[in-house]
């Protein structure tokens, strides 16, 4: 990671606000100068070439002094940008899905579709290309076994899920308090490699987020897809985004392994890895359904890949699997790209969102910015 390629956010105490950073040297670099967001310093054509002399931008001090609150925080690494995010990538988050939807959101009947469901599913979805004729064949088998999901119809089909994840402005950095809300149940971290793209299309770079998720409220209906997926503090992305340039590629992202690790107060652990390699779409593939001659996105967007992540292991009781406790502690890591931590709390009582796209107008324009 030394040679890495690191942009980013945080609020400056100093600047009195929030400043699109270059991480360089284990020192923060303030890049207002050459773009006063994110999003548009994302979308220069020479921004590669323009980030080499890190000398020429204020240095507003070591990243430590953002990581213990001495001289400011980490925010997420997007401002203007679309928050979007892909769904059902994975063929174990498939199965997953479709014994949410059978459970009707109820943890208890899980472990019991699980076991029915998993031998037959399980064996189907393993290594199928989304949309490849042996997906069509696939689908008709599972229909005439009763077994065909609106989950599996995004999974495999010609079509992915692509739904809004979150607001602009709204996500939260590494170090942040995430929200679950206080009404589940049953819910669980979702670890993404989350991709950088351009009003243009074009994949820059990517970073780590969680895409964190209620089953129990999305298990009872699609429909409350949003309620399950948007709340309050509920989407963490970071810590920093990773340009591609000579050494990095998408082409490595492709091979990267993320790693997953929940801490509990009460001593209880769950860890996990995930492949990119498992990924039923290339990233191309998704890209090119979320923008496109149909839908555009002129600030660009940051975009959640999926997970293979639905953990399972059993925590308030046998065959009952996982869900988050307050304050669990959530690591989301790759080599590649660093490590985003969050604390887990009830969405209501993590820090209200307040500064949203007028306060940034605002306090960029009192910052002789605009």
């Amino acid at each position: 990671m030394d040679e890495a390629l690191l942009v980013g956010r945080v609020w400056s105490k100093e600047a009195g606000g929030p400043c699109p950073v270059l991480l360089k040297d284990g020192r923060l670099r303030d890049l207002s100068s050459l773009s006063p967001t994110l999003s548009s310093l994302l979308e220069l054509e020479e921004l590669i070439s323009n980030l080499n002399d890190a000398d020429q931008f204020a240095d507003l001090g070591p990243l430590d002094d953002f990581l213990d609150g001495a001289a400011g925080e980490l925010l997420a690494p997007a401002d203007l940008q679309a928050i979007k995010a892909a769904g059902v990538t994975f063929a174990d988050s498939m199965l997953e899905r479709v014994i949410e939807e059978q459970a009707k959101g109820d943890p208890l009947r899980a472990q019991e579709i699980r076991g029915r469901l998993a031998p037959v599913l399980g064996d189907n979805l393993r290594g199928l290309v989304a949309g490849s004729e042996k997906a069509a064949e696939v689908k008709n088998l599972l229909q005439e076994l009763g077994l065909w999901s609106q989950y599996l119809e995004v999974g495999i089909g010609p079509d992915a899920e692509i739904f809004t994840k979150a607001q602009p402005m709204s996500s939260v950095g590494c170090g942040a308090l995430i929200g679950i809300h206080p009404k589940s149940d049953w819910n669980n971290p979702e670890p993404e490699v989350v991709l950088a793209v351009t009003s243009t299309g074009k994949i820059i770079g990517a970073t780590l987020g969680n895409d964190v998720n209620l089953r129990d409220f999305e298990g009872r209906s699609a429909l409350l897809l949003s309620k399950a997926k948007d709340n309050n503090a509920s989407c963490s992305i970071g810590p920093f985004i990773r340009l591609f340039d000579g050494g990095f590629s998408l082409e490595d992202i492709k091979k990267a392994e993320i790693a997953l690790e929940v801490q509990g107060a009460e001593g209880f652990t769950m860890t996990g890895v995930s492949p990119l390699a498992a990924i039923s779409r290339t990233p191309e593939d998704l890209v090119s359904q979320l923008l496109n001659d149909n839908h555009q996105y002129p600030d660009g967007v940051v975009f959640f890949l999926g997970t293979m992540f639905a953990p399972v292991k059993d925590r308030r009781g046998a065959g009952l699997g996982f869900t988050h406790e307050i304050g669990d502690r959530v690591e989301i890591s790759t080599p590649q790209l660093g490590r985003l931590i969050n604390w887990v709390e009830h969405s209501n009582r993590c820090p209200r969102w307040t500064f949203g796209i007028a306060a940034l107008m605002k306090n960029l324009a009192q910052r002789a910015l605009l």
